[in-house]
This record gives structure tokens, C-alpha cells and sequence, in this order.
């Protein structure tokens, strides 16, 4: 099926909705979470496409399909495919549902996901044709695609221009971005002043706007302002997660592990978890430190501490078992990664590849590029080529996935 004819298709399902019976819901529900699980997995555009609209129109709440409609609209922004997410995205404004605000909201997002951030705009004014109210809902996710559009310095005069033309009041999640575009377009001192202003007017300082001023803060070297405010934000009874933690933790995965680890013992005293995320900078700051076999304990001793690796785990280890020219480990650690679905990207894996060809593993080598051509979209096809040609390896044939899997 054509991509045209996919949006055809699409079109139709979401104009023609209807409501479903209890046991068909059931089903749909089996489906709709299968679908996620795929979309997670399926990097082809078109083919995540024709799995978002052969559900979408079951979707019974925003919530619901937010997720699987951003995961489309991502693989189809990386090909930069935007006349496809205009049509799927434009094609849900003829859903009943889109008089509810949280489901055009999510359209919204979609469009800042996509860096179409005047399509987001133009669907906020939209809202009074559509029959949609206006709150802080839909404000904040305006705001968040002004962000995702990465128009940072359009979010202050968007904050004001909202609040006075429309009426809507701010909540904390909007000072929490608009904190967040002031830390991004550098403009620190101004993100203070809104931290300030909020703790003036008895706004909550939620955790996720603390972080995001205080990882700036440590980004531009004020390790001492950082560990100041943390101080401060403690006292006041702020409520600290594990990603507040985690960025104290990235800030010292350039000094000795036993920091690292100390700042680990010290989150789980406060009560809070390590994650994937805090194992990860452990795991960086023994790589920087050339100690790879404790790094390799770390990844090895994740499950056992109630943890998954995730992409950048798997993209860590194999770019430093590369540099040590430790090629094989490092394809080992890659076949997990394709297990669980976390390959790393081109600049890793093509770096693994060279290493596996200087070490004469050329099977390897081969398995490791059919998977990639695979895995990934066509649009890296021609640059897989030229890796082969340059390291003198034959075009790779069409193989079956049992003959895929037993290579690789």
C-alpha cells in the first residue's frame, strides 16, 4: 500500500469512528497495546504509519493514543516526511473527539514533536471554531511544542500574549517550561527570577523544574550555585526525584567512580531508586577511568538491581570496548542489543564494524550491517553501502530472518 493511500485510509477510519461494544473494546484494547510494542520497535515511516492507522480509530482516550500517535510522528519527522504528518494530524480534527481539550492537545504536541511549530499554533486559534475550551492543558502543550520546535526564545512572549489574549492561568507545569526555554537559550539569570516569581505568588516548584535549572547550572560550570540551590530546595521540603539525583550523578561521572557511587548510597537513603539512568554514569565514569571490566560488572549487575539497559547503555559500552579495541566484546554486547530491541546508531555500530573487519571478522561484520539495513529506515541504505565498499566487503544478499539471526 502506498503512503497516499495509507493517509487515504487513515482519513476514512478517523472520520468514520464509532463507538464499539464491550467485547470489541476488549479486543481493541489487545490491539492497541500490541500496537504500541510494535511502534516501539518499527523504524520504517511507512509501515509505522499503517500500523498507527489500522488502531487509531479504537483509541478511547488521549491518553491512550498521545503515545503511539507521537512514536508515527516521530519516525516520519526523522524523513522528514511533514506533508504526511500534516495529513494524519489534520485528519483527527474530523473526530468527534476533538472537541475534548486533552485530545486536541495531543495534536498540538505531535506538530511540536515534529519541529511544525506554526501547525501547532494555528490549531491552539483553531479552538474556538472547533468547539474546544481553552486551559492551562492545551497552553502548556503550545508551549511544549514552542520547546520541541526549539524556538526557545518565542516562549516568554507566547507565555504573555496567552494569558492576556485568551485569559488562561498559568499552572506550574507552564513556569516550568517557560523556566526550562529561559535555561535552554542560556538566559539562566532570567530562569532564577521565574523561580523566584513563582515561589512569590505560592506556585509549586515541581521537581522536574528544579532539575532543569539545576543541570544548567552544572552545565555552565556553577557546580557551586548548583550544590547551593540544592541546599535550598532540600530545605524547603522540595520534593527530589531520582532524575534530580541523576543529574548530581552526571555531574560527577568526569571524577573518581567512588563519587558516583557515593551519590548513588546517598539517593537510596533519601528513599529513592537508582535507575538505569544513575548505573549508566557509574558505568561511564569506570569506562573514562579505563577500568572496563568494572564497567562491564555494571552493565552485567543491572537486573539484579531491578534494572533494564537502555540505548544509551549498550551505546556507552560498545563505543568504549572499540577504543580499547576490545571488538568482539563489543559485538557481543550488540547482538544483546538487537535482543532487546536497543540498537545503537550509525556512528557506534559503524565504528564496530571497522573494528571487526580490522580484527578479520568479516561474518560479523556482515550480520552486523544486514541487521542495521534491517532495523533501520531506507534513507541509511546509501550510507551502509559506502561502508562496505570502503572496507572491501561484498553487497550482503537477501537472507531469511533465520538466517539473519543466526549470523548475527
Amino acid at each position: 500500500m502506498s503512503s497516499s493511500l495509507r493517509l487515504r485510509h487513515l482519513r476514512h477510519l478517523s472520520s468514520t469512528a464509532t463507538a464499539t461494544t464491550a467485547a470489541t473494546s476488549t479486543t481493541s484494547s489487545f490491539s492497541i497495546s500490541k500496537a504500541k510494542s510494535i511502534l516501539r520497535a518499527e523504524h520504517d515511516p511507512d509501515k509505522a504509519l499503517e500500523i498507527y492507522s489500522s488502531v487509531s480509530k479504537h483509541y478511547s482516550s488521549p491518553l491512550s493514543s498521545r503515545y503511539a500517535q507521537e512514536l508515527t510522528v516521530r519516525r516520519l519527522a526523522k524523513s522528514r516526511r511533514f506533508a504526511d504528518i500534516e495529513s494524519l494530524i489534520e485528519s483527527h480534527k474530523n473526530d468527534p473527539k476533538i472537541t475534548q481539550e486533552p485530545f486536541l492537545s495531543t495534536l498540538i504536541r505531535s506538530y511540536g514533536l515534529a519541529g511544525m511549530f506554526d501547525h501547532a499554533l494555528k490549531t491552539f486559534r483553531q479552538m474556538d471554531q472547533l468547539g474546544t475550551p481553552r486551559s492551562a492543558i492545551s497552553f502548556n502543550a503550545l508551549l511544549s511544542a514552542c520547546v520541541q520546535s526549539k524556538l526557545y526564545d518565542r516562549v516568554p512572549g507566547l507565555f504573555t500574549e496567552i494569558v492576556e489574549k485568551y485569559g488562561v492561568s498559568p499552572d506550574k507545569i507552564s513556569y516550568g517550561i517557560l523556566v526550562k526555554s529561559y535555561c535552554e537559550a542560556g538566559m539562566l539569570a532570567k530562569a532564577m527570577e521565574t523561580l523566584r516569581e513563582m515561589e512569590s505568588k505560592g506556585v509549586e516548584v515541581t521537581a522536574v523544574t528544579f532539575t532543569t535549572i539545576l543541570s544548567s547550572l552544572y552545565k555552565k560550570g556553577k557546580g557551586e550555585e548548583a550544590e547551593t540551590l540544592w541546599g535550598e530546595m532540600v530545605r524547603n521540603g522540595c520534593e527530589l526525584d531520582a532524575a534530580a539525583y541523576n543529574v548530581r550523578i552526571m555531574n560527577a561521572q568526569n571524577e573518581k567512580p567512588e563519587r558516583v557511587k557515593e551519590l548513588i548510597e546517598e539517593m537510596s537513603n533519601a528513599g529513592l531508586k537508582p535507575d538505569t539512568i544513575s548505573y549508566n554514569y557509574l558505568m561511564i565514569s569506570y569506562c573514562r577511568q579505563g577500568m572496563m571490566e568494572q564497567a562491564k560488572e555494571v552493565y552485567e549487575g543491572l537486573e539484579a538491581n531491578g534494572c533494564n539497559p537502555n540505548a544509551s547503555t549498550f551505546r556507552t559500552l560498545i563505543y568504549y570496548m572499540c577504543r580499547t579495541g576490545d571488538y568482539e566484546k563489543g559485538y557481543k554486547v550488540f547482538k544483546e542489543s538487537v535482543r532487546v530491541h536497543k540498537i545503537p546508531d550509525f556512528s557506534i555500530s559503524k565504528l564496530l564494524v571497522e573494528g571487526l573487519v580490522k580484527k578479520e571478522k568479516t561474518k560479523e561484520a556482515k550480520g552486523l550491517i544486514r541487521t542495521m539495513k534491517k532495523k533501520f529506515p531506507p534513507n541509511l541504505l546509501n550510507a551502509w553501502k559506502k561502508v562496505e565498499e570502503n572496507l572491501s566487503l561484498a553487497p550482503v544478499n537477501v537472507v531469511s530472518s533465520k538466517d539473519e539471526e543466526a549470523a548475527v
